[in-house]
């Protein structure tokens, strides 16, 4: 080890450390000022070590004390002494994120785990959703009722990041981004006001909260707008190498030509054990697509197979998400125009090239999900009044790339890869005629080293000055994120 990185090392550590006494001086602050509804976990306590969890293992840090605040009114007290103390701090909600930091600290870890309810309203047609919910539990508890919300793709999504990111879902071609669909925010703001936010009390807020993440306060509870829903179709397939220049070319197809708003895929090419693959998801919502949609995808040879009419929650569940659940992680992607079929070998070539060069990790996953929607997918809800997307006069299709590995030695060389990958998926597509070279991209995916106008674009100036409204002090920006 070099002297200069052994220095930095040691300071690193003195930093951590003296962070960490801090904040346990205001996780006892905290621990006499909070209702019985509330707890602080310190560490050797399951409960703290749950709290922390994260989907990827790199997005764990070991903080000073863990709280979970069980009423809003708690949140406003606890955000205050923050404030008050100056203290980091992190917010988690499903813990999905795979950017180290955004919802970890060394300070105090704040659990939105005890706001876990499910609450349908058939008088105006919405539920009412705690943050600290994953959208598997959502699915269970108003399938019930017959209906639906428009929330995350496959197993293990949180509500809460998912939402005030902007949020993907099988049901965007139909009825818009997750946000679209937001009927009220209850947040607390950063002086420790417990308020509803709408469109007619707080237009602003109502703004940035819909793609502008946690700069404005903690939001406890979604109100979302409701959709009637009965079974649907669909499920995963998984097809070896062999067979890719065919499922490659039903990608490309369903992506141009399927115009019906009630399909949708993913598909995902990987590398893994040695060569690539790809995991195929198929969604249409009814109990029986059409002759047509699916038919190229069927027709391929494929590796195993779980296809069938099925309620909403277990389609969701059939995607293999999970099953790098515990690994280290790192997200980044790409804002793409279309998908053809030139555009889908590029991202194949970039799976093999770093899959291939990338092996020495043996625990390394690398895929791409491609997710093509129609054209008109911003055309839904409120079509100027969100922070993301910045601009909807181009219908963004993410890329997700999604680099999974074992060694904490590894981050580094991993980041620097998913960068460079994307980089080069983003000139190719440029070199296609694609005009995607400042578009805005998907902060839900990007990498933590993406700056702020890549997210926000010409929105930034105005989320800063909501920001400045709200939060004078600053007490957001002691926590993880995409800080305006």
């Amino acid at each position: 080890m070099s002297i200069k990185l052994a220095v930095t090392v040691v300071f690193a550590a003195f930093l951590h450390a003296s962070m960490s006494l801090a904040a346990n001086t205001t996780c006892s602050q905290i621990q006499n000022a909070i209702s019985s509804a509330s707890a602080v976990y310190s560490p050797g306590a399951i409960q703290y070590y749950e709290d922390i969890e994260h989907w990827a293992s790199s997005s764990t840090q070991t903080s000073a004390c863990s709280v979970e605040p069980g009423t809003a009114e708690d949140v406003g007290v606890i955000l205050q002494i923050l404030g008050s103390t100056n203290t980091f701090f992190a917010v988690k909600g499903g813990g999905h994120a795979s950017n180290p930091g955004f919802s970890s600290t060394p300070g105090v870890h704040i659990s939105l785990t005890r706001f876990s309810e499910v609450t349908y309203n058939a008088d105006s047609s919405t539920a009412t959703i705690g943050a600290g919910n994953v959208w598997d539990n959502v699915y269970d508890v108003l399938e019930e009722e017959g209906v639906i919300v428009v929330g995350g793709r496959v197993t293990g999504v949180g509500v809460a990041g998912f939402t005030l990111g902007g949020g993907y879902s099988w049901l965007t071609n139909q009825h818009g981004l997750t946000i679209d669909t937001v009927m009220a925010f209850e947040l607390v703001l950063p002086n420790g006001t417990v308020t509803t936010v709408t469109q007619e009390s707080n237009p602003d807020l109502m703004f940035a909260l819909k793609g502008g993440y946690n700069n404005f306060g903690i939001v406890t509870r979604f109100t979302l707008q409701t959709f009637p829903q009965g079974n649907v179709w669909g499920g995963l397939l998984t097809f070896t190498e062999n067979v890719i220049p065919q499922v490659t070319a039903a990608a490309a197809n369903f992506s141009a030509n399927v115009t019906d708003t009630k399909a949708g895929i993913i598909t995902t090419y990987n590398f893994l054990l040695g060569e690539p693959g790809v995991s195929q998801l198929l969604f249409y919502d009814g109990e029986t697509p059409p002759d047509g949609i699916f038919d190229e995808f069927l027709a391929v040879p494929y590796f195993t197979k779980d296809i069938e009419t099925r309620s909403f929650s277990s389609l969701v569940r059939a995607s293999p998400a999970n099953a790098t659940a515990g690994t280290r992680g790192i997200f980044n992607t790409v804002s793409l125009l279309e998908y053809n079929e030139e555009m889908l070998e590029i991202i194949l070539n970039e799976t093999t090239y770093w899959g291939s060069a990338l092996s020495w990790d043996s625990g390394a996953f690398i895929s791409y999900d491609v997710e093509p929607f129609r054209p008109s997918l911003f055309s839904y809800g409120s079509t100027s009044t969100s922070a993301y997307p910045p601009s909807r006069s181009q219908p963004l299709l993410p890329l997700n790339l999604y680099f999974a590995y074992t060694l904490p030695s590894s981050d580094q060389d991993f980041w620097d890869a998913i960068s460079q990958s994307a980089e080069n998926v983003k000139a190719k597509a440029v070199s296609l005629g694609q005009d995607v070279a400042n578009a805005p991209m998907y902060g839900n995916y990007a990498i933590f080293s993406t700056p702020l106008e890549y997210i926000f674009g010409d929105q930034l100036g105005h989320l800063q000055s909501i920001k400045q409204q709200y939060d004078p002090h600053h007490v957001m920006a002691l926590a993880g994120g995409w800080k305006v």
